[in-house]
């Protein structure tokens, strides 16, 4: 069973910065789809970022596209977010995510991949 492991997060100001990471319990990344979505109390887990099993191409939801990167490391088996110019609307916890099976077309969706971390909450003050 893959695990996923999630840490970084914490309580920052507006404007300020932030990068969460997330340890995958596999030999290499290579060939796994890694993102990030993010989800607050009552409302629908949303799409932050997504890099394809290829890695070539970074997809990022519009609430964050600028400001948010997404990174990873195939051999220490590691994906990171970069959160710049954080906004109280950001507040959320976020949750990392891999598949081995995520067609491009799919990247945006929750429901594609196999493995979820336990999440890191992330509170953005004004």
């Amino acid at each position: 069973q893959v695990q996923l492991a999630e840490s970084g997060g914490g309580l920052v100001q507006a404007g300020d910065s932030l990068r969460v990471s997330c340890v995958v319990s596999v030999r290499s990344l290579s060939g796994y789809a890694v993102a990030w979505f993010r989800q607050t109390p009552g409302k629908d887990r949303e799409f932050v970022a997504a890099m394809s099993r290829t890695g070539g191409y970074a997809y990022y939801g519009d609430p964050v596209k600028g400001r948010f990167t997404i990174s990873r490391d195939n051999g220490k088996s590691t994906v990171y977010l970069q959160m710049n110019s954080l906004k109280p609307e950001d507040t959320a916890v976020y949750y990392c995510t891999v598949g081995n099976r995520v067609i491009t077309s799919s990247l945006r969706s929750h429901t594609a991949y196999d493995y979820w971390g336990q999440g890191t909450q992330v509170t953005v003050s004004a």
